[in-house]
């Protein structure tokens, strides 16, 4: 019997356009890790976090064939690919996870450390 799963190839991209590619077996949990910066590197460090680009492959080999593919290419040419398809840069992972991983590291943020409010006064009789 043939292993039935799939793999992508994907695009993921920061608010400024900065482009990542790879490729996942996973692409629901490889996209959630980009956005929780699960690991460090060049998509967490340039807030690589929107998937704007991707296609299945069946056979694990055309999916890295085709990762290979797009990183040869010219920017251009990977901006015209996305554009093709999602002229608009919207995060098609929009509405995969019930929280945000992104959003959890922005409360994190504003949560750590000292607060910069200050503590409230009580007035005494």
């Amino acid at each position: 019997m043939r292993d039935e799963r799939t793999y992508f190839t994907y695009i993921i991209a920061s608010r400024s356009r900065t482009l990542y590619i790879g490729m996942t077996g996973d692409l629901l949990k490889r996209v959630f890790q980009h956005k929780d910066k699960t690991f460090e590197g060049f998509s967490a460090d340039y807030n690589c976090d929107r998937l704007v680009w991707f296609e299945r492959f069946m056979d694990p080999r055309n999916a890295i064939a085709r990762e290979k593919q797009l990183k040869g290419w010219r920017r251009e040419k990977k901006l015209a690919l996305i554009e093709t398809t999602n002229p608009a840069w919207v995060d098609l992972s929009e509405g995969w996870y019930a929280i945000d991983p992104s959003h959890l590291r922005i409360a994190e943020k504003a949560n750590a450390g000292p607060s910069t409010r200050p503590l409230a006064r009580t007035r005494s009789g």
